[in-house]
């Protein structure tokens, strides 16, 4: 096993802070956070003394991490941290970026803060990955995106934001998924989905729902 930082060999595990959250995040996102907490003011501490400071994140999926009690999913991604501001004692403002997927292998005692054995986890190969049907995915988001606009009496960019996720072709899904207003455990399955094949499914279906929870909603 390895420290946290020595992270040479995707087949090692790795002992990593990890920060529960409400929210899945995504490969390619960027992630703001207020640090005050004691323990998470402890755990930047730590990190920032890493070579290359990250944590891992992970999605509540049940309860709340403050005051303990929470379940927490076993899938996230590991946040590195590109920029950290102190605001005042024990405060500190981060910017971090959504790096590579991970698994969470056993969680170890919260003392001093969340950590867990995590190993990297990269994309499995789950079968080839049409360019038609992304782009039939994106044109439907696009027109998602329109349908919206139209109904706040707001044009909206929708070509624009969409052709924006192919800027970086490694998180292409990833990103278009962060522009879809669907549900975390919508967002988790797309994170938890074991390739690109499976997980553009589960995007084209998350399109789908919201799609028809829009039009329900204007139909009342």
């Amino acid at each position: 096993m390895t420290r946290f930082g020595d992270w040479d060999d995707p087949g090692r595990m790795t002992v990593s802070p990890m920060f529960p959250l409400e929210v899945a995040m995504l490969p390619g996102q960027e992630l703001p956070l207020r640090i005050f907490e004691p323990r998470y003011v402890a755990m930047v501490g730590d990190c920032m003394a890493m070579p290359e400071p990250a944590f891992g994140v992970v999605l509540i999926s049940a309860g709340r991490e403050v005051g303990g009690g929470d379940r927490r999913c076993d899938v996230g991604a590991l946040a590195r941290i590109v920029d950290c501001q102190e605001f005042g004692v024990g405060k500190y403002r981060l910017l971090c970026v959504m790096g590579e997927r991970i698994r969470v292998l056993r969680w170890l005692d919260d003392d001093p803060y969340p950590r867990a054995e995590i190993e990297p986890w990269p994309d499995e190969q789950d079968g080839p990955v049409d360019a038609a049907r992304i782009a039939d995915v994106e044109n439907r988001m696009v027109a998602l995106f329109d349908r919206i606009g139209e109904a706040r009496g707001t044009p909206i960019h929708s070509r624009e934001i969409v052709e924006a996720a192919g800027i970086d072709p490694v998180n292409r899904l990833y990103a278009l998924a962060a522009r879809l207003p669907m549900g975390q455990a919508d967002r988790y399955s797309l994170l938890a989905a074991p390739g690109e094949a499976a997980r553009l499914d589960v995007l084209s279906e998350a399109v789908d729902t919201v799609t028809a929870m829009v039009e329900f909603q204007l139909s009342e």
